[in-house]
């Protein structure tokens, strides 16, 4: 009887010593995963009248993903359209304003001619040549002044209808703002909005992130630091789901240079000490990697 509780106590030190071993790691730092996250809100007010996005969805940039009630906005735009055409038919038509001076002037030159012909053979006198002359120099500044005041006119029309064409092009820029179109590619994390809600430009619509490359943002003691520099290459450890790890290589792209208190989520290598510097440790991911998800590091 003694032996078999000798045996037992024997058997229970080996477990829990076992035990002990497999919890102590050689682990420099631990983390979490995170992607760099884009919420995608509207620009544009109205009815949502079609969202086809769905959370977990993969959208590429570009992508048109539904539109916005805009039928005010058309309208408002075919109004301007149609001022701005009354707007510039009221311009003159020069060579219309002009004609009748045009042929008073042809007329008053032809009859120069046939007085100067007159004047030669001394059939008239010089008088009327010079009556003919002046009437054409009057006719002349007539022209030239009606051409002016024909073109103030319609450059005034034309500055009348250069605000109308810019409040059009706003209503156009407000059309197009009207059609989602995602803008970056990534999955669909959150839905904040469904179809037949009303929106607002700066109102949420869904969170998108790039999952191909996630970042294990991890904490460092300053001993560690000069360890580790800028675009190093580390090994990342993951649960496999056996009670192993998963090894991946990862690139270190941020180093903090302030120290902060350590998160209470974390642990350090030297027990979660008071002051650590955060990294970022990029790592490709094949779809095994979630957000959230912890990870360690060697370094």
């Amino acid at each position: 009887m003694k032996y078999n509780t000798i045996k037992a106590l024997a058997i229970l030190f080996i477990i829990v010593f076992a035990s002990c071993n497999n919890t102590n790691n050689n682990f420099d730092a631990s983390g979490s995963f995170e992607a760099e996250e884009t919420i995608i809100s509207s620009e544009a007010s109205g009815v949502i009248k079609q969202f086809e996005i769905k959370e977990g969805q993969i959208l590429k940039a570009g992508q048109p993903i539904g539109y916005i009630d805009s039928v005010q906005l058309f309208l408002k735009k075919k109004q301007l359209e149609a001022q701005i055409t009354a707007l510039l038919s009221k311009k003159p038509n020069l060579p219309i304003q002009l004609a009748s001076l045009q042929q008073q002037l042809q007329t008053s030159e032809k009859e120069k001619v046939r007085i100067s012909n007159l004047l030669k053979s001394n059939s008239i006198s010089t008088k009327q040549l010079d009556d003919i002359n002046a009437q054409i120099e009057v006719l002349k500044k007539q022209i030239e002044a009606q051409k002016s005041t024909l073109s103030i006119t319609s450059q005034g029309l034309n500055k009348d209808a250069t605000p109308l064409q810019f409040q059009i092009e706003q209503l156009k820029d407000q059309l197009d703002k009207c059609n989602l179109i995602n803008p970056i590619n990534g999955t669909v994390l959150v839905k904040y909005a469904e179809e037949n809600e009303i929106t607002a430009p700066g109102k949420p619509l869904y969170k998108i992130a790039d999952l191909s490359t996630l970042n294990l943002r991890a904490y460092i003691t300053g001993n560690q630091l000069p360890l580790v520099k800028l675009n190093q290459k580390i090994k990342v450890l993951t649960d496999d789901g056996k009670g192993g790890y998963k090894e991946t290589e990862g690139i270190i792209t941020w180093i903090n240079d302030k120290a902060e208190f350590t998160p209470k989520t974390i642990q350090t290598k030297d027990e979660r000490a008071n002051l650590v510097y955060a990294m970022k440790v990029r790592v490709k991911n094949e779809g095994y990697f979630k957000i959230g998800m912890y990870g360690e590091i060697k370094f």
